[in-house]
């Protein structure tokens, strides 16, 4: 179980709803309008990316491959190329403007996440009081910055796209090695939108299994099919890239939530929670009632007798059950009637002697 604000994390808890902008955003006030539809929507946390293209990135010219939508009637997609240096950029913001962000993030009531790339932008992220510190996937085997995260006591969200489960091993044992146990272990597929063949959600109650820490899912999918299953198989937090228009010529938003499906998606993991309910067998109130209605009861076949043993008496079993059960009429055989009783009548326990 991890703690994160005044929610818990976990099994048996409601599903952590995170909304991803790092991406998708052009700007401070693109940011900060994406933050306010994942309010309205009524996630629990949106998640935003720091990074430095210039550090980052050696080769300016590597290219990155993704899909954008062409036609929204259709769904038709047009595959891009382009240099990943300039699709980082397109993200960066600056000092200030992450702590106006931070702070817009906190009048509107919601929980702010980032990810780090760099050891500076993890003491930013602390400056700001971010409330969760996320690894990317490509990141999961940089043991110095995961330590550096760790050491910050913040919760540590490790994405492992592309990764073995001895790599992720590896780098939870580097959190908890800080005295850091505030993990969450993501499935993230890889690609743009991702492959089906990639998803692999089976893995979800494995990685919970193996290392006992809340399972998450970066879905990286159209629409909502794929978080709904995933939360079927377990996933105790599940993340889903934003958008303000679907059909931006760039990397994410292919896939991403537009405002007017946001409120829809949370609404449907919420729905989901309730349907599947508990380990346990519990009937509501609603459900006593109704099963009566195709429930059977002991009905007289023929007149009887005050004194009659009720096994001597014809019977026929029919609905609707308020009357003696047939299993309780198996059990009371030798009981006999306490009073003359007409045809057709429908038996209870208190015309019994």
């Amino acid at each position: 179980m991890v703690q994160l604000g005044n929610r818990r994390i976990g099994d048996d808890q409601p599903t952590y709803i995170t909304f991803e902008a790092g991406p998708t955003h052009d700007g401070l006030e693109s940011a900060k309008k994406l933050a306010a539809h994942a309010v309205e929507a009524g996630a629990d946390a949106i998640k935003f990316q720091v990074v430095d293209p210039d550090r980052l990135v050696a080769d300016r010219s590597q290219p990155f491959t993704y899909e954008v939508l062409v036609n929204r009637e259709t769904g038709e997609t047009e595959t891009v190329t382009e240099p990943l240096y300039d699709i980082l950029q397109r993200r960066v913001l600056n000092t200030e403007e992450w702590h106006q962000l931070k702070g817009y993030c906190d009048e509107q009531g919601i929980a702010f996440f980032a990810t780090a790339t760099f050891e500076e932008e993890i003491d930013l992220l602390c400056d700001i009081e971010c409330a969760s510190l996320k690894i990317a996937s490509g990141d999961v085997n940089h043991l110095p910055l995961i330590r550096r995260a760790a050491r910050t006591g913040m919760c540590i969200q490790l994405d492992t796209g592309s990764s073995t489960l001895g790599e992720i091993e590896t780098a939870v044992e580097a959190i908890r090695a800080e005295g850091n146990e505030q993990i969450i272990i993501h499935q993230c597929p890889s690609g743009y939108p991702a492959r089906a063949d990639s998803i692999n959600l089976n893995i979800i109650p494995t990685l919970k299994q193996m290392f006992g820490y809340p399972a998450a899912f970066s879905d990286h999918t159209p629409g909502r099919e794929m978080d709904i299953a995933a939360v079927a198989k377990g996933a105790n937090l599940v993340e889903k890239t934003i958008t303000l228009d679907r059909m931006t010529r760039s990397v994410e938003h292919v896939m991403s939530l537009e405002p007017n499906e946001m409120a829809d998606f949370v609404e449907s993991m919420r729905a989901l929670e309730t349907a599947l309910g508990t380990s346990r067998r519990i009937l509501h109130s609603k459900e006593n009632e109704s099963r009566l209605a195709v429930r059977r009861s002991v009905f007289l076949a023929e007149e009887g007798r005050a004194g009659q043993r009720l096994g001597d008496v014809a019977v026929e079993f029919r609905r609707p059950g308020h009357g003696l059960a047939p299993d309780r009429y198996e059990e009371l055989v030798d009981a006999t009637l306490g009073r003359d009783l007409p045809a057709g009548h429908r038996l209870s326990l208190a015309d019994l002697a």
